[in-house]
């Protein structure tokens, strides 16, 4: 495809821009970037947390409205030929308006479901090519499904441990999957701010009853995934998704054992016998039984983690989803 200036308007979302921005420019794109709700001040911090936060019915207009403004001035000052946005439902109509005034190709990514987001789906019928990491989403708007990957470009160091780890919020579900094992005997390690037993992660996250199990605070991404490489297993627990989680790929993509709830990730990854590149837990027993071994049989573990890696690194990183991206904006 012939180099095109790309901007790509992204959310901040655990700096995941940055990979995405990586995969257009080894494929020959100039891309800026304009994270549209990167808060330039504290008073910006604060009214970025609002946003995110609080319902519509309860954020004042104008915050919405700056966010706006800030990005139509990104598009002027950096005058691109495509635009690629992630998610973008912060962003008013004149947003859109200006990119249909000047005729720029674009196309729009989500990652979680229209009725996570602030849009509704006539807005989503006119803003143009879309792709979507849900399969449900994705026929329901006649968009692209387009999974979201793995950022092969991060650095990491695995941190070795002879446990199952979890990694996120600290939902019921997941407290009660990670309490099954811990009374099994499996060794857990939860990782998150609202697994934390430290008083300044209860008091920011209101988080009274501390974890039961062993934990640890909130990881950055590096950090992340040096912790799932050198874990026995780590779990990746969905509750109301029908899209994959970004975890899917990252555990299997730094040769973690992956341990998940949904037999579908079967369109991603073999979950079958002897060439089984994660494994899929149907119930609690099952849990236990699989993690157990993980724990118990590391050179078994070993294979899964080397056919996961390698079916991530030939299909599933960001600059595979980036040659998708390319050709709807075509």
């Amino acid at each position: 495809m012939t180099p095109r200036r790309v901007l790509l308007v992204s959310p901040g979302f655990h700096g995941y821009w940055r990979a995405i921005a990586a995969a257009l420019q080894d494929r020959g794109h100039t891309v800026d970037t304009h994270v549209y709700d990167a808060p330039p001040s504290l008073p910006g911090r604060i009214a970025n947390k609002l946003l995110h936060d609080l319902p519509d019915a309860v954020t004042p207009a104008r915050l919405h409205a700056r966010l706006t403004e800030r990005a139509i001035a990104a598009v002027r000052a950096h005058a691109p030929q495509v635009v690629v946005v992630v998610k973008g439902d912060l962003l008013q109509d004149s947003f859109w308006h200006l990119l249909d005034e000047l005729r720029l190709p674009r196309v729009t990514w989500l990652y979680d479901e229209v009725r996570r987001t602030r849009y509704t789906l006539e807005a989503l019928a006119g803003l143009g090519p879309l792709a979507t990491y849900s399969r449900t989403d994705a026929q329901a708007l006649g968009a692209t499904h387009l999974p979201l990957g793995f950022d092969r470009r991060t650095t990491y160091t695995p941190r070795r441990e002879s446990v199952v780890t979890f990694i996120g919020a600290r939902y019921p579900a997941r407290e009660t999957a990670l309490h099954g094992l811990d009374d099994a005997g499996v060794p857990v390690r939860a990782y998150g701010r609202d697994w934390s037993r430290g008083l300044g992660d209860r008091l920011h996250t209101h988080t009274l009853r501390a974890a039961r199990v062993p934990s640890g605070g909130q990881l950055s991404r590096s950090q992340a995934y040096g912790v799932m490489a050198g874990s026995a297993a780590t779990l990746n627990l969905h509750g109301d998704q029908d899209g994959f989680t970004m975890r899917t790929f990252e555990a299997a993509g730094v040769g973690g054992v992956q341990l998940i709830d949904r037999s579908d990730v079967s369109e991603l990854y073999e979950v079958d016998g002897a060439a089984g590149e994660v494994l899929v837990v149907a119930s609690p027993g099952e849990l236990r039984e699989v993690a157990g071994r993980c724990v118990r049989e590391p050179r078994w573990a070993d294979g899964i983690r080397d056919r996961g890696r390698a079916r991530t690194l030939a299909e599933h990183t960001f600059d595979h989803r980036a040659t998708v991206l390319e050709s709807l904006w075509a």
